[in-house]
Order: structure tokens, then C-alpha cells, then sequence
């Protein structure tokens, strides 16, 4: 570089210094300041910051002074306050301050990082102030749940627990949906109560417990349940995740489909019953009782089938006992099968007969008394 090229830009730097520094004694002789201790915040997108600036008038004389913000971006909102009112100028004695109110908006969508602007008195002062965005930010809504995956039986009843939040800048009336396949049944219910839609504040999330029952014939397999909440701004979808693990049924029936017999005061009576396992998943600990009259037995061989494969059947025998004392007439005994999956009960009606030798007693009582009869007449009669 040059000796005359060096001069130059060296007097360029000294008639700028004397500019900066005219300009600097005429805003210090004026006598205008803004002051705020808070002049860099660090929030998430979506929050409100609030400052308190002062306005000081150091100067002779009264100020008016037009003030306003430059710099924010254009999808930043804010209000420039004072005792109440949004203000342009402010008229300041000699020797006296007065107090601004800025609250400015950041928005749900934005990128983080730090944002500059200014808030000027007009020919006398500006204030820098910055904002740092500490996340990325949204304009959306959020469903999530800790656990998007259970497993179970078809008799089930799965409970999943999920948030949705609205991370929008209003308040959003949602409505809860689901997609679920025919014969299934899906519960909404906000904050534990049933619900086909929620109301959430801005900025503000909800618990929602969804409850999904299966059918019961359902086969083993895994079957996705999206669920949504919609507004018609926003919306977020999820996908649940339901694993069948098996259905659980039992059929108890007789050989012929015939549930009904009879017996005669007294007596046993052996049924041939036939246990079958109509669903998908393997029994076990299959136990059988019965709900029988007053003073019967009944009884089971084997009572107890240990593993009922799916399909697959088991024989079982019944012995009924009725009660020495039964009268002739029909009467019911239930017998279950059970497991703590699933259960089947049938209804017998049992008719019972008197004794034979009831009835050998009736004729002989009968033949004596007729007996009897003849002889006192042949005895008695002639006289």
C-alpha cells in the first residue's frame, strides 16, 4: 500500500471520528436517554417478554420525544405502553423520567438463536435490546404416549395414557377420532372423562386415556389403531399398536346336544360331558362346579382338565345325585366350566321318578286293605 493511500483512508477515520463524535456530544447535550437493565432474555418460542424502559430528560428544557420499535421481524408482535395507553410520543419535563411497558411476542414458529432490534427516541437516543430463542420452535399440535405398543388377551380392555398439546398461538377446540377396524371399540376420555372432543388452552397440553376393546372372536395378531385429534387448523395423528395374544373361549355341551335326564329319588346318574376350546389360545387349569338342589351331589371325573389346546376337546363325566327325600318333579342343575380367561356353564333339568319299590309298597298296601275288606265282610256280613 501506498504513503498517499495510507493518508487517505487515515483522513477518511478522522472525519469520521469528528462526525461520530459531533453527533455523540449533540445526543449527550440533549439530554435524552433509555435505560433498561434487562437488555438480553433468553425464552422458548411462544413466550412473552416484558420490559420497563425509562425514558430520562437530562436536558434544560421539555422533551417530546416520538418513540417506537425497529428491527423485530415481521412475525413478531408487541405493544409500547404508558399508564396504560399505547404510545407514540412522550412530552418529559427537565430533570424528570418517564416508564415505558414493551412486551413483545415471540412466535410459536421461529428458529433459535438471538434476535436484535431497537427501541428509539427519535433524534435523541436507541436502545439495544436482543432476544435469544433457546429452542427451534413450532406452530403445531403434539399426541404422543409413553407406551404405543400392548399385549393381551381378546378379552382385554387395553388403557393407554397420552398428552396432546397445542402448541399453537390459540385455543383450539379438538376433535378426538379414531380408525379403528370394524368391531373394535375406542374410548376417549380428557382428563378421565368421556369425550369425543377437548378444549385446550394455548400453549397448554392434556391427559387423555384411550380405551381399546377388541372383539372377542378376534384372532391372534397385531392390529394398528391410528388415532387424531383435528381442529380446522391443526391436527396430530398417532398409531396404536394392539397385540392379540390369543381369544378365550369354552363350549360345554353333551355328546348329542341333549340337556336334559332323569333319576329316581335316591340314585346317581352318570353324563357324559364334552369340553371344547373354540378359541385361539391354549386353557388351562380348566375347573368344574356345579349349582345344584338342596341335599344333591354332584360330581366330576376328572375335575380338573390341566391343558385344553386350541380346537382341541376333552371328555368329562358328570354323576348326579338326587336327594333321598325329592319329591317327583323336575329340577335344574348348572355346571360350569372355568378358567380365569373365560368360563361356560349348561343348564340340566333333571326329572325325578319315584322308587320302584315305592310303588310294589303301594300295590301290596293296596292288596291288603282289600284283602282286609274281603275277609270281614265274608266274617261279618251273613249276621
Amino acid at each position: 500500500m501506498s504513503i498517499s493511500t495510507k493518508f487517505f483512508i487515515s483522513i477518511i477515520f478522522l472525519l469520521t471520528g469528528f462526525v461520530s463524535l459531533g453527533n455523540y456530544s449533540a445526543l449527550a447535550a440533549d439530554g435524552v436517554t433509555l435505560y433498561t437493565p434487562f437488555t438480553k432474555i433468553s425464552v422458548p418460542p411462544g413466550e412473552s417478554v416484558d420490559y420497563t424502559i425509562d425514558v430520562h430528560n437530562e436536558g434544560d428544557v421539555t422533551r417530546n420525544v416520538d418513540v417506537y420499535v425497529s428491527g423485530l421481524p415481521k412475525s413478531w408482535d408487541y405493544e409500547l405502553k404508558s399508564g396504560g395507553w399505547n404510545i407514540k410520543q412522550l412530552s418529559i419535563l427537565p430533570g424528570q423520567k418517564k416508564s415505558l411497558s414493551l412486551k413483545v411476542e415471540v412466535p410459536y414458529r421461529v428458529n433459535k438463536g438471538n434476535y436484535m432490534f431497537r427501541v428509539i427516541a427519535k433524534n435523541h437516543y436507541s436502545l439495544p435490546l436482543v432476544v435469544n430463542v433457546s429452542e427451534q420452535g413450532t406452530f403445531k399440535t403434539e399426541f404422543t404416549s409413553e407406551q404405543a405398543n400392548m399385549e393381551g388377551h381378546s378379552r382385554s380392555t387395553f388403557t393407554f395414557k397420552t398428552t396432546l398439546k397445542n402448541r399453537t398461538g390459540n385455543k383450539q377446540l379438538y376433535s378426538l377420532r379414531a380408525n379403528a377396524p370394524r368391531g373394535w371399540t375406542v374410548t376417549f376420555k380428557p382428563n378421565y372423562k368421556q369425550a369425543t372432543a377437548v378444549e385446550i388452552e394455548s400453549d397448554n397440553s392434556t391427559d387423555i386415556t384411550i380405551e381399546i376393546k377388541p372383539p372377542h372372536n378376534i384372532m391372534a395378531g397385531t392390529y394398528k389403531i391410528p388415532v387424531g385429534a383435528v381442529t380446522s387448523t391443526t391436527s396430530a395423528q398417532m398409531e396404536l399398536e394392539v397385540v392379540i395374544t390369543g381369544s378365550y373361549n369354552l363350549n360345554l355341551t353333551t355328546p348329542t346336544g341333549l340337556l336334559s335326564t332323569s333319576i329316581t329319588a335316591g340314585n346317581d346318574k352318570r353324563i357324559e360331558l364334552i369340553l371344547k376350546n373354540t378359541g385361539s389360545a391354549e386353557l388351562k387349569d380348566i375347573r368344574f362346579s356345579a349349582s345344584k338342589p338342596k341335599n344333591w351331589e354332584v360330581t366330576f371325573n376328572p375335575d380338573t382338565v390341566s391343558v385344553l389346546e386350541a380346537g382341541k376337546i376333552a371328555q368329562v363325566y358328570a354323576t348326579i345325585k338326587a336327594s333321598n327325600k325329592a319329591i317327583p318333579g323336575d329340577y335344574v342343575a348348572n355346571i360350569t366350566a372355568q378358567t380365569p380367561e373365560t368360563s361356560s356353564a349348561v343348564a340340566f333339568r333333571v326329572s325325578v321318578k319315584t322308587s320302584i319299590l315305592w310303588g310294589w309298597l303301594g300295590i301290596l298296601i293296596i292288596i291288603a286293605v282289600i284283602g282286609s275288606v274281603y275277609y270281614f265282610f265274608r266274617k261279618y256280613g251273613r249276621r
